[in-house]
């Protein structure tokens, strides 16, 4: 032992330690530093070659991502490092002895040259060397478009390139989350993290590279350990946020959130007593303070909470009804008399719940939900603990193209949705939501309901999403921060709200439909604030990808907001767009069916498994949109593939033949839909349904040829057919069955 330690003390033998072995030393020391303070899983491992050279390309996500790296693989790796970081005081000799080569997008082209070269060098003696393509690391939250410079690095090498990603990595204490880099505490310790690996790549682009990191980002995120059921995570946030306020509505209810959680207990009670023996439980409701509530009540209780569309047809309602079994519906007297339905078997009026309780369950309820500790709580008001994979609640599509179905969430769909689109809105307890989607509708039920009760943020509800005047107000009473509607909402705000109304508007995001260029650019000369464009679908809980903020402060830019677009796949999620036909995928900007994987992707239609294998192939929703990604990952929604019409054997788009109409006419208002009837000669005619015009049809059609619309896609003049109103869904889209049904009995009765 002793000539050990002599060993040790001779200055020859640490020089030869800390000169000729670094990297064993930098290898154990980030082994003991990263499996401290992280939970490291390694996802593909066998795809990480064991010798040779090797090209790492993956996502950035926080400073300690090399080290993170380094941690799960027993071959040293070299980093391309952004050189002011590189030469930091402190960082230097660590990135020195770690191997570094330093790179900067303001260097001079021989430096970049440079660094380039030693990458390459290092390949061709058998390395690994890492990439993060994105140059910088995340400050959106989300996958950054990944620069090109890995491609001069493997050009006319024969080396593998290695996706990679990073998983749940955002949030720690040195990543952007909360607007800062450092200085926040991390949610645990050890904190979790998802390290995948992708097969090798030979000669990738750098669109097709992020493609795969992006896919490994979905498949990584079903494997996340730190996830909550809805009740429980909600349950969480209250005691948390317990005197901080949580919802009100323009009926009057304002509520703390521990008067949230108190009053879920009193209609708990009722639901219990009530539903014995029922998996699923009505609500026919408008989004309101009582509404959120009873889906509270009703989620801890272990039921599953289906609200009603209340603006579809009695025939559209009944079937929702009879597939889901419901034996119990929760409703109103006002809010029936309000939408002339009669009272039928089954309903039960909140306002006789309210009113059977007593002062003593009242107090009851209180001290339960003040003293109880979480765990036994829990176990109190289920007979047994949610599980991610359990149903969650069943909302049915809009019927916009046929029968509505029933698309069944988990718990794990929506709480994977709602840290996405907490991750890159950045919403946190000082955000207050302005919830007028109903529940009925995916984005109410999430974003509405769920997203502030997780996210300790407060919501205002209001019934009717198309009264400006009252949504004014509500906005400048209670200070909201983040407005969520559709473009037929938004030109509504846009006529009857003053700029003062949403003067502390963050966000405004749009969706279901696409929006209109001179809608935005109206919203952001009125209000000052940029109308942010989303995409999603009731099947995939609902969000896809969202614009969001550019990050000015950064340097370079992050752009987080391309007009035109439905902005980034939110993180967790990967898009493909494939051939509608051959299913092949389609390169940059190229044009075809969008499809979508991710933990948001539901678990199938409530009795339908036919229809459910129709549209989910190898985890991939078949979303029936077309749509193109561009080089930086922006995803853009062009049209319907069931919105169009195969005439001659073209295809022929209605919503580009409505757009030029609507351009024709010179306004943004929606004048028109164009639908289709069989036709025996060319397969499809088009069909155009029009409010009054100040147009003669004669008119129209020739500034259509003037403006270069194909004479393929012209109606005839005599299929221009007046009505009153456009045919909308309570959402607020079009419904595209009344319209064709619309088409037909008029063109009969002409």
């Amino acid at each position: 032992m002793s000539g050990f330690q002599s060993l040790l003390q001779h200055r020859g033998f640490m020089a030869l330690l800390f000169t000729r072995l670094p990297d064993f030393l930098v290898r154990l020391c980030l082994w003991l530093l990263t499996h401290t303070f992280y939970r490291i899983t390694v996802m593909g491992r066998a795809h990480l070659p064991k010798e040779g050279a090797v090209l790492l390309i993956g996502n950035h996500v926080s400073f300690v991502d090399p080290f993170l790296l380094s941690a799960c693989t027993q071959r040293f790796v070299r980093f391309l490092m952004y050189r002011p970081l590189y030469e930091a005081p402190g960082i230097h000799q660590v990135a020195k002895l770690m191997g570094a080569i330093p790179v900067a997008g303001t260097d001079s082209r021989s430096d970049v040259a440079t660094a380039l070269k030693t990458a390459r060098e290092r390949l061709r003696a058998g390395e690994v060397v890492c990439i993060f393509a994105e140059g910088a690391i995340t400050r959106t939250g989300n996958l950054l478009p990944f620069k090109k410079g890995f491609e001069a690095i493997a050009k006319g090498l024969d080396v593998p390139i290695v996706p990679f990603h990073l998983d749940d990595v955002w949030g720690s204490i040195f990543s952007f989350q909360g607007g800062r880099f450092f200085f926040k505490w991390p949610r645990r310790i050890p904190y979790p993290v998802t390290i995948s690996f992708g097969a090798p790549l030979q000669q990738p682009s750098a669109f097709e590279v992020r493609q795969a990191v992006s896919l490994l980002g979905a498949e990584a995120a079903f494997y996340r350990r730190d996830q909550w059921p809805l009740g429980e995570a909600a349950l969480a946030t209250i005691r948390r946020e317990w005197r901080r306020f949580a919802m009100a509505d323009s009926m009057g209810h304002r509520l703390r959130f521990g008067q949230v959680l108190i009053g879920a207990l009193l209609f708990h009670r009722d639901v219990l007593k009530r539903c014995d023996g029922q998996e699923m439980v009505g609500l026919l409701l408008p989004p309101s303070v009582p509404a959120a509530l009873l889906n509270l009540a009703l989620t801890l209780a272990g039921k599953v909470p289906v609200s009603l569309n209340y603006t579809a047809s009695a025939e559209a309602l009944q079937i929702a009804i009879d597939r889901c079994e419901l034996k119990t519906i929760y409703t109103s007297q006002l809010f029936l008399e309000k939408l002339g339905l009669p009272h039928r078997d089954g309903m039960v009026l909140v306002e006789e719940v309210t009113q059977s309780f007593t002062w003593f369950q009242k107090l009851n309820a209180a001290l339960l939900a003040r003293l109880t500790p979480a765990a036994l709580l829990r176990r109190l008001l289920s007979p047994r603990r949610s599980q991610m994979d359990d149903l969650a609640t069943v909302i049915f599509s809009s019927g916009s193209t046929g029968t509505p179905k029933g698309a069944m969430l988990s718990h794990g769909n929506i709480v994977s949705n709602i840290e996405a689109i907490r991750q890159v809105l950045q919403i946190d307890r000082d955000d207050r939501l302005l919830g007028v989607l109903p529940f009925f509708h995916s984005f109410g039920f999430t974003g509405a309901l769920w997203l502030p009760l997780l996210a300790g943020s407060g919501v205002i509800y209001h019934s009717n999403p198309l009264d400006a005047r009252t949504v004014g107000q509500l906005s400048e009473q209670h200070r909201v921060t983040l407005l969520i509607g559709t473009p037929t909402f938004y030109l509504s705000y846009l006529r009857r709200c003053s700029k003062e109304q949403f003067a502390t508007l963050r966000l405004a995001i749009v969706g279901a439909e696409k929006l209109k260029g001179t809608v935005a650019e109206s919203f952001r000369e009125r209000f000052g604030i940029d109308l942010l464009e989303g995409y999603g679908c009731t099947e995939l809980s609902p969000v896809v990808s969202v614009n969001i903020p550019d990050v000015t402060e950064a340097r370079p830019r992050q752009v987080g907001h391309k007009p035109e677009t439905a902005g980034h796949p939110l993180p967790g999620i990967a898009v493909r767009i494939v051939d509608p036909e051959s299913f092949g995928d389609r390169q940059v900007n190229e044009e075809g069916l969008v499809l979508v994987k991710g933990p948001n992707v539901m678990l199938g239609y409530l009795h339908e498994p036919e229809r459910t294998q129709q549209v989910i192939r190898d985890g991939w929703y078949i979303t029936g949109d077309i749509g193109r990604l561009d080089a930086d990952g922006f995803l853009t929604i062009t049209d319907r593939l069931s919105r169009f019409s195969k005439i001659g054997g073209e295809m022929v788009p209605h919503i580009k033949i409505e757009e030029a109409i609507q351009a024709a006419l010179g306004t943004t208002d929606r004048k028109c839909v164009v639908t289709s009837l069989p036709d025996d000669q060319k397969g499809e005619r088009l069909m155009v349904l029009h409010e009054p015009l100040e147009l003669e049809i004669d008119e129209m059609l020739h500034r259509l040829r003037g403006m270069g619309v194909p004479n393929l896609w012209l109606p005839r003049k005599e299929n221009f057919l007046p009505i009153q109103a456009i045919p909308l869904l309570g959402s607020g889209k079009l419904d595209l069955t009344r319209a064709k049904e619309l088409a037909a009995r008029l063109d009969r009765e002409r």
